[in-house]
């Protein structure tokens, strides 16, 4: 079904439906009709790969993803969309839909019967509430995957496209720099949703790191302490991990030290290697 980017048409699909946008659910459904097909060529959805789609809304960018790709398993979390997409997707015999929350399935599981023999990239259009989960989620599992594309609000994008050792960047941005190459592929109007947002979005590409960083021996404990140093941003390192770790302030001051790092030090201002130094260091001294 390829007019679903024209607002009469959506309109009357969703009523004949008895759809109502969920503000819960933060539901703002594409209709601008240039963007789906960009975020499926830039998002890796192509012969040879199988694309696992997050949120499909009535199935806009999931009818692009599955003209592309190989194959398309989607999930949403919204099971009143699923007659709608039963319509929408009606012509595509390489589409599954999943009614579940995508936190609470097995996306190891889900590869491994869904995608034999084909490269695995995700794409998705997140509501802001649930951006960040849903991102360290899909990196720290490790999944056997290319890529991920995400369209978040530009706000987060800010976030999760800044540099290690910059002002913007929070502990999500060291979760993203660690596991992948982030980029930015475009930005993306409020007024190519329906209903608008009060915000603008962008479309961000995470390709994925071959090998970590190296120097951590504990994935765990640097996410735990590097999550604890960017909890209060106006402190400094020492008092947010002491504070949102337990750890006694003395401890904390001589991991500060054995990394040569300033005692007033502030998280943002560290490098990824100073930062995995420290936690290395603070790790020891427990």
């Amino acid at each position: 079904m390829d007019n679903l980017s024209n607002i009469s048409v959506v309109k009357e699909l969703l009523s004949r439906h008895g759809f109502t946008f969920s503000k819960a659910l933060g539901q703002n459904f594409l209709v601008n009709p240039t963007v789906c097909p960009k975020i499926a060529e830039m998002g890796n959805a192509k012969p040879g790969f199988g694309i696992i789609e997050i949120g499909t809304g009535i199935g806009v960018l999931t009818n692009e993803l599955c003209k592309r790709a190989d194959k398309v398993v989607a999930i949403e979390i919204d099971d009143r969309l699923k007659p709608v997409l039963e319509e929408t997707l009606s012509e595509y015999d390489n589409f599954k839909l999943i009614i579940s929350d995508v936190l609470k399935v097995d996306l190891h599981e889900l590869i491994r019967q869904e995608f034999e023999g084909l490269d695995v990239a995700v794409c998705a259009n997140l509501p802001y509430y649930i951006t960040s989960p849903i991102i360290m989620s899909l990196l720290e599992s490790r999944l056997p995957i290319k890529s991920v594309t995400v369209m978040v609000q530009k706000e987060a994008g800010t976030r999760l496209l800044a540099k290690v050792g910059s002002r913007d960047m929070g502990a999500v941005t060291v979760a993203v720099n660690y596991f992948s190459e982030p980029r930015l592929l475009f930005n993306v109007s409020r007024g190519s949703f329906m209903p608008s947002p009060n915000v603008d979005s962008c479309v961000i590409r995470f390709d994925i790191r071959e090998s970590t960083p190296a120097g951590v021996t504990d994935e765990q404990f640097f996410f735990k302490t590097v999550r604890a140093a960017f909890s209060q941003r106006r402190k400094t390192l020492s008092n947010s991990v002491s504070s949102a770790m337990g750890i006694d302030k003395s401890v904390v001051a001589s991991a500060i030290e054995a990394s040569s790092l300033s005692p007033s030090c502030r998280p943002e201002a560290l490098s990824m290697e100073q930062l995995i130094l420290f936690c290395e260091n603070l790790r020891k001294l427990l």
